[in-house]
């Protein structure tokens, strides 16, 4: 084999006639008209991102009852940290989504499985987050905690602020999780059915 599959060009402009030029010509136009919706659906974490994080990092609350910040909860760290490796990530997926470039196999997985482990990212912050302010807004008569947010509310109103932007976040991921997938999983064909009644399936190969 001179090339690896895993290497093989995705949608390749047209070069010649026939029906393989005419559908190859038609999946470039649809990825060039997708890939400004695409960019622009990447760079928009980046400000929901660096708005979450900077509202985060001014929760700070003092007042007679003492003081409260956000660095005192280990759930409201991760979620300045998360929208920090976010942003960044957003930041360099939408410059590589601008530049057009063949798309291949290996490309493709890496897109996807980098926007599959930042969404999850960003998704767990935002819950763990979440979880913090409904303890703080309800306590826990269980374990005897009580509510926190009638004493700092300006503290518990900022960081729902930032949870409620880091949630804008988890959306754009979701959605580039589908995009990412449906061009990965498109490139291959369906799987064939089964022989007879032995149960044997033939597995799918890029096209």
């Amino acid at each position: 084999m001179s090339k690896m599959t895993d290497e093989k060009v995705i949608s390749a402009p047209a070069t010649g006639g026939g029906e393989d030029g005419l559908i190859a010509g038609d999946l470039s136009a649809a990825e060039a008209r997708v890939r400004p919706l695409e960019t622009l659906l990447r760079a928009a974490p980046l400000g929901l991102c660096v708005a979450a994080m900077a509202v985060m990092l001014r929760d700070t609350q003092t007042n007679e009852y003492g003081t409260v910040s956000y660095s005192d909860l280990g759930g409201f760290k991760y979620l300045v940290y998360a929208n920090g490796l976010c942003a960044a990530y957003s930041l360099v997926s939408a410059f590589y989504t601008a530049v057009p470039r063949p798309a291949t196999l290996s490309r493709s997985w890496i897109v996807f499985l980098l926007d599959q482990v930042f969404t999850y990212l960003i998704l767990a912050a935002g819950a763990a987050s979440a979880e913090l302010l409904y303890l703080a807004y309800n306590g826990d008569k269980e374990v005897t905690w009580s509510e926190a947010c009638g004493v700092f509310g300006g503290f518990c109103r900022q960081a729902r602020t930032s949870v409620a932007i880091t949630f804008g976040s988890v959306v754009c991921y979701i959605l580039l999780s589908l995009i990412s997938s449906y061009r990965l999983f498109s490139a291959y064909d369906a799987p064939m059915p089964s022989l007879g009644n032995k149960g044997v399936e033939i597995a799918a190969f890029p096209r």
